[in-house]
């Protein structure tokens, strides 16, 4: 009997990561979830039946000590989320040299750390990767300067993994979220419709004006993607990096006084 599979998802206590570990538990997965955070973490592995495992993955030691502990508990590993991240916004000027350290430690170094630990146990078992980035690291968009550039990094380093260990059998993939209904998202909206008088939904509305879909994606629908590129069904799919924006990056924004459904303010119209 093929024992079932193990997954281990980093900042998996909330948002992205936490849907993910749903998801992924009604696979027939065994989910461990690490992060900074006892109670939310406690709280999603109640919820998939899974471990929790607190810690810093961006802390060398601590991120050696989640990957020793999920292999202790569960015999191998399988899939490996790196979903784990911090965001700094501001113009180059504007973000700090702290704040800069501080989210290349996590969102670059975290990888790193985590990735050294688990890598012979993927290759053990022929497993994967996917690294969750960000449209922010393949668009520039306004005072998001560090964060983009992070995002970029994960998402070289990823495909690199493809690249040098595809060989032994490793698939490594990205994904990159557009606006994602989350915890973290929502108070972004908050603080960006409070002034504005909009309500969070309203925020959302505003903000996705131009995309596409014309709405956030729901942290499920997330990882949904990040599921299907841990299995089999994706068993030819490597380096791949795949937006999960509604259409987000393949609209040039040149164009969009054009079409006829959007107003000359950027504000969207009934279609005629």
């Amino acid at each position: 009997m093929t024992p079932p599979r193990v997954a281990l998802v980093t900042g998996g206590g909330a948002g992205i990561g936490a849907a993910t570990a749903r998801t992924l538990a009604r696979t027939g997965t065994r989910v461990v979830v690490c992060g900074r955070r006892p109670e939310p973490l406690e709280r999603t592995a109640q919820e998939t039946g899974g471990l929790a495992v607190a810690g810093d993955v961006a802390d060398p030691a601590d991120a050696a000590r989640v990957v020793q502990r999920t292999v202790d508990h569960f015999g191998r590993l399988d899939g490996l989320v790196l979903n784990a991240g911090v965001m700094h916004p501001g113009a180059l000027l504007d973000v700090s040299p702290e704040a800069f350290e501080a989210t290349l430690r996590v969102n670059v170094g975290g990888l790193y750390h985590v990735l050294r630990a688990a890598l012979p146990h993927l290759l053990a078992s022929r497993g994967a990767v996917v690294t969750v980035a960000s449209v922010a690291g393949l668009r520039a968009s306004a005072e998001m300067s560090v964060y983009a550039a992070s995002k970029a990094a994960a998402t070289a380093l990823t495909q690199s993994l493809a690249v040098d260990y595809g060989p032994q059998g490793l698939r490594a993939n990205v994904v990159c979220p557009g606006w994602t209904a989350t915890e973290m998202a929502d108070a972004e909206m908050a603080e960006f419709g409070g002034p504005r008088g909009l309500s969070p939904s309203a925020a959302y509305g505003l903000v996705t004006s131009l995309v596409p879909a014309r709405r956030p994606a729901g942290a499920d629908e997330v990882a949904a993607c990040i599921a299907w590129l841990l299995s089999d069904q994706a068993r030819y799919v490597n380096a791949a990096v795949v937006p999960v924006d509604g259409g987000q990056v393949a609209v040039d924004v040149g164009t969009v006084p054009f079409d006829p459904r959007v107003s000359v303010d950027g504000r969207p119209v009934d279609r005629p």
